[in-house]
């Protein structure tokens, strides 16, 4: 297998994870396949991701240091009138996931980074041109595409309050009668192709400086959002070194500060302590629960957003090295890993007329702008608690990617899979299917979420069991590489994500 060479990607669906492979069919790496999935799991899960996103990009070449390419959303406001901060928006309140309330509207956009994010990437460590990449999107959003069980599930709590008051978006997500679309039926966006195919032969700027982006500011202002044309013209992916921790023989690097997922990630495997050591026992369990509750409490109670997030999350790092996303993972037999988790939040419901495009909600997501609507300077990089991640096998021959979609459980999500392959040497399909648990925060104190099959501990606080898998608990995506065994990889039962492996002589 040493002279093996090929491409394994993960992904949210099965056609994200089919343009991964496609590209890397044409000659592409790790990072080519990583950024054309991507490009088509924001086109095909309308309501889990959309191009006006943000997110991060963590790559690790095998001579190099890991990196992550920050390209989450931006606080725009570049010039505007004070006055029209704080306006813009509706509050909408779904039942989805037990309940969360959110703002939308012109007003709940923030400035998308992610399209910036993978340009860079593509141009750091990518091989095929940029256009290439884009080519599978391009298609996807020409012919149409089914209506993914993600979307669909999203969609039944959100198709009327978020994305049903935009003429646009409701004539793409709804048939001539005016119902939603089900599971399996062909979505068509009118204009989207056009959108991807101008930014593949001009490039992500489009979004920043052309045409396209012309139209963002124009629509933003006449409806009251924020974004202006200076926001979108000074807008920069920031490259920072990865955060590097280890969990059993591996090094970890994921997404730094001032995003939060990975330090939290990193700080909850540092306190595993190599548990579990084989099948997960009622005292593995109880000391993830632990952990949780440790990191998470710091987390909510000492990461304030109109703080200096940099420092409190190193904060977090320090005090414990003591004691709607989409997600697409790659790894080549070169060594090259990538790890890129995209979010739009829970969406805005805008779409820029004449565009496709629809945007992010990200000021609106009221768990990570707990001060208040537009509370953030302007400029300022929101919180995250994405943690796109790649870890490799101390002293070489073994490099994987992962990561997750699903708010504050992407961390936990991380953090169990990593565990079963880490320390209990589970096989990648197995690690992701596991049963997993999240503590979550309730009004009434701390609640231990869970899923069947894992033991259960006596423990001071409640839990509450699902009756099965669920993709409450992330969508996680694995992509492996061995020097003795090749190319493997695993995407979520949750998500019906998909794997696609590509081997070239």
């Amino acid at each position: 297998m040493g002279r093996e060479s090929g491409v394994a990607v993960a992904s949210s669906t099965s056609l994200a994870a089919r343009a991964g492979a496609e590209v890397a069919e044409a000659g592409g790496n790790a990072v080519d396949a990583a950024i054309a999935a991507t490009w088509v799991a924001s086109v095909a899960e309308p309501g889990i991701c959309a191009p006006g996103c943000g997110g991060f990009v963590t790559v690790w070449e095998p001579d190099g240091e890991p990196e992550t390419i920050d390209g989450y959303v931006e606080m725009p406001g570049r010039g505007v009138d004070p006055a029209r901060f704080g306006g813009g928006t509706r509050t909408v309140f779904l039942e989805y996931g037990g309940g969360v309330t959110m703002h939308v509207g012109h007003g709940s956009v923030g400035t998308p980074g992610g399209p910036a994010a993978l340009q860079i990437a593509s141009e750091r460590h990518g091989r095929l041109p940029w256009a290439e990449l884009l080519r599978p999107a391009v298609r996807v959003a020409r012919d149409g595409f089914p209506l993914s069980p993600a979307s669909s599930y999203y969609l039944g709590y959100s198709a009327g309050p978020v994305f049903g008051w935009h003429p646009d978006g409701h004539a793409a997500l709804h048939d001539d009668a005016g119902e939603p679309l089900g599971e399996g039926e062909l979505v068509r966006i009118p204009h989207l192709d056009d959108s991807l195919a101008r930014i593949a032969e001009k490039g992500a700027r489009d979004l920043y400086t052309g045409e396209l982006a012309d139209a963002i500011a124009a629509d933003m202002e006449a409806h009251g959002g924020l974004i202006t044309r200076e926001d979108l013209a000074a807008y920069r992916p920031i490259v920072r070194p990865a955060l590097v921790g280890a969990a059993g023989g591996w090094s970890v690097a994921t997404n730094p500060p001032p995003a939060v997922g990975g330090a939290v990630l990193n700080a909850m495997l540092a306190l595993m302590e190599g548990r579990p050591g084989g099948a997960w026992s009622e005292d593995d369990v109880a000391r993830l629960v632990e952990v949780q509750r440790r990191v998470l409490g710091f987390r909510r109670e000492r990461v304030d957003p109109r703080e200096d997030v940099e420092e409190a999350v190193g904060e977090l790092v320090r005090a414990f090295r003591s004691a709607s996303t989409v997600h697409t993972s790659a790894v080549d037999a070169a060594g090259v890993a990538c790890s890129i988790t995209m979010s739009a939040g829970y969406g805005s419901g805008v779409m820029v007329p004449g565009t496709g495009l629809w945007l992010n909600n990200c000021l609106g997501e009221i768990e990570l702008n707990r001060r208040g609507l537009h509370a953030w300077p302007v400029g300022a990089r929101l919180i995250s608690n994405m943690a796109p991640t790649v870890a490799r096998r101390t002293g070489g021959g073994e490099v994987l990617a992962i990561g997750s979609p699903g708010a504050d459980r992407i961390p936990t999500a991380i953090l169990q899979v990593l565990a079963n392959i880490a320390n209990a040497g589970m096989a990648p399909q197995e690690a992701v299917g596991h049963p997993r648990l999240h503590l979550e925060a309730t009004d009434d104190g701390p609640r231990v979420a869970a899923e069947p099959g894992l033991p259960r501990p006596e423990l001071d606080i409640p839990w509450r069991w699902f009756e099965e898998r669920s993709m409450y608990f992330g969508g996680a995506g694995v992509a492996i590489w061995s020097r003795e065994t090749g190319l493997d990889g695993a995407a979520d039962p949750r998500r019906a994500g998909a794997v696609a492996i590509t081997r070239r002589p």
